[in-house]
């Protein structure tokens, strides 16, 4: 959500909203990542164990198995990083409107992809710098901004 966000303000010199004045760490994730991640999570799934016992269930060999994995960068990035990046990409700065952090929002979030690495050798392709300047070129043209 952020990328159209902040590109379209930025494009249209509106302010973007900046929480707790832009102290805060995201596990950016561009898109051909998470499709990756599902896809082989997809070819893959747990098979059931029929020998399953009620008494000592475990979700990944039930007779309904399913895990539950994260999927992200598995790097986070400072958010005004994450900006500077963007206005980079747009050639244009960002009118930045600095607010307090708002309530129930944390200050770093990280996708642990451990489960994803291990059991599916998943490894995130995409660092900030080459997701948001592929994302910037596909706005731009989809768009027909400038």
């Amino acid at each position: 959500m952020s990328p159209f966000l902040f590109t379209s303000n930025i494009l249209a010199s509106k302010p973007i909203d900046v929480y707790n004045h832009g102290n805060m760490e995201r596990d950016f994730t561009y898109i051909d990542d998470i499709v990756e991640g599902v896809v082989r999570v997809v070819k893959k799934a747990p098979v059931p164990d029929l020998d399953c016992k009620g008494d000592n269930p475990n979700s990944a060999s039930s007779s309904a198995p399913y895990r539950l994995y994260n999927i992200g960068s598995n790097s986070p990035v400072k958010l005004m990083d994450y900006i500077r990046e963007i206005e980079k990409n747009i050639g244009m700065k960002a009118k930045l409107n600095m607010m307090p952090m708002q309530d129930g929002d944390i200050k770093k979030s990280h996708a642990n992809v451990t489960g994803l690495i291990r059991y599916f050798g998943y490894t995130p392709e995409w660092d900030i710098k080459k997701g948001t300047k592929k994302f910037i070129k596909w706005y731009l043209g989809y768009y027909k901004v400038k």
